[in-house]
This record gives C-alpha cells, structure tokens and sequence, in this order.
C-alpha cells in the first residue's frame, strides 16, 4: 500500500512539474495571437510583428508590457540609427555643409531617445493617481521623438548632400519613425 500511494504521489509531482505538451504550446501561440492583433491596430503592422513577436512570451496578453517592448526596440532602434549616422561624420572627406547636417541629425537622434526615455518614464506612472496625465504625457513624448528623426532627414533636404549618405541616413531614421510611430499607436490603444 505504501509504494503505491508513493507512486501515487511522485505522478502528482511530475505531473505538476512537466505540464503537457498542449498546455504549453497553447500559451505561446495565445500570446504570438495578442501580440499579432494588437500590431494590426498600428501604422505598420509587419514592422510591429517582426520586433515584437519574439518577445510574446515576456509580454503575454499585457498591454502595458507591450508598449514597453514597443518602446524598448524603438530606443534601440534610435541608438543604432545614431551610431550608423555618426560613423558617417567620422568621414575625412566629409565636405563641411554635409558634416553640419550630419551633426544635427545626431542631435536629433540623441534628442529621440531622451524623448522615448521620458515615455518610458511617464509608461511607469499609469498605476498612479494621475494616470490620464501621465498617458497624455508618454503620447506627447512618443510623438517629439518622431518629430526629432523627421528633423534628421528634413537636415539634408536643402543641402548638397552625398546621394548615398543621405539614402543610408534616411533608411536607417525611416526604421526608428517606423518603430516609434508603433510604439505611439500602442500607447494610444492602451485605455
């Protein structure tokens, strides 16, 4: 009697600690699901899938968690754009009008990402009294930071510009609007 109320027990435990196979793969696909159909609400959905698909798991069906993912990749997104434009300063042959649009559009990057920092920070508040305010506040972060990468390419619309280092600027900055653009629309069909 001892050893099957033993057996009985150790099934309980590993039953418990393994779950099936259709529990576990049910909960991934729910998530990959939420994630699908809340990137469908924004102004670029494929771009909204790709970034933040591999991160359904983390996010599950949280919509406050997916703004941050959002937000997340968009700040890095900006960092990187910011790096790429500013090897491209570090030129030699970089003539001087070139240089000072160059410059700028880094400063308007960098600009960017303070703007979706303060997003983040005012994401952080929505739990606290005030949380209409701090909404309103993450909405008019988020949008500065698209208005600082439009900035960047709108530096080399009048000036003599290198064709190929203005495409790879205006590539790379058309990715950050397109992640910070998804991160506001998120943000915006939080309540």
């Amino acid at each position: 009697m001892e050893v099957l109320t033993i057996l009985t027990v150790l099934l309980l435990f590993v039953s418990q600690v393994h779950p099936t196979s259709g529990s576990s793969s049910t909960a991934p696909q729910t998530y990959t699901n939420y994630v699908k159909k809340s990137c469908n609400r924004t102004t670029y959905p494929a771009v909204c899938i790709k970034t933040l698909a591999p991160h359904a798991s983390s996010i599950k069906t949280n919509p406050l968690s997916l703004c941050n993912y959002a937000l997340k990749e968009a700040i890095q997104a900006t960092r990187d754009s910011s790096t790429t434009v500013s090897k491209l300063a570090k030129r030699k042959d970089i003539p001087s009008t070139e240089a000072r649009a160059v410059k700028e559009c880094i400063s308007d990057l960098k600009d960017a990402v303070y703007q979706l920092r303060q997003t983040v920070n005012a994401m952080g508040h929505l739990k606290d009294a005030d949380r209409e305010f701090e909404w309103a506040n993450a909405k008019t972060y988020a949008s500065a930071a698209i208005t600082d990468a439009e900035t960047c390419v709108d530096e080399f619309l009048d000036r003599k510009v290198d064709p190929v280092v203005k495409n790879k600027i205006k590539g790379c900055v058309s990715d950050v609007e397109k992640l910070i653009s998804n991160a506001l629309s998120l943000i915006n069909h939080l309540y």
